[in-house]
């Protein structure tokens, strides 16, 4: 009878190490969770600031009837455009274009900047 008390003890003690780690487990989802929302929210922001910056620079070229001065390999509005999102900390690069740059230079984006001078 004994026996089967220290069985039982010893189960319900493995429970409560199973019930921690669990508990250990979901804690550590719960933060990978918190920063995935976190960043899903940052790139919304960013994804809508750069929505609204594409929908301004073609409206500014629609308005202005730049097409022409744009065709014509001088760099102009749209390079202007471009070199500020790259000021701005974003990429213009094909690899890694609106991505943020996170303050370090890209030789991609700095190599398309210069092509197009």
């Amino acid at each position: 009878m004994n026996k089967s008390k220290r069985h039982i003890f010893d189960q319900v003690s493995d429970m409560e190490t199973q019930i921690g780690e669990l508990y250990e487990r979901l804690g550590d989802l719960k933060g990978e969770l918190g920063d995935l929302l976190e960043e899903n929210h940052r790139l919304a922001m960013e994804n809508h600031h750069l929505r609204n910056r594409l929908n301004s620079s073609n409206e500014q070229i629609d308005e202005s009837g730049n097409q022409e001065h744009l065709s014509k390999g001088v760099p102009g509005e749209g390079y202007d455009n471009l070199a500020r999102l790259y000021e701005e900390g974003f990429h213009i690069c094909n690899l890694e274009f609106g991505s943020p740059r996170q303050n370090e230079d890209c030789i991609f984006c700095l190599d398309f900047l210069n092509k197009t001078k």
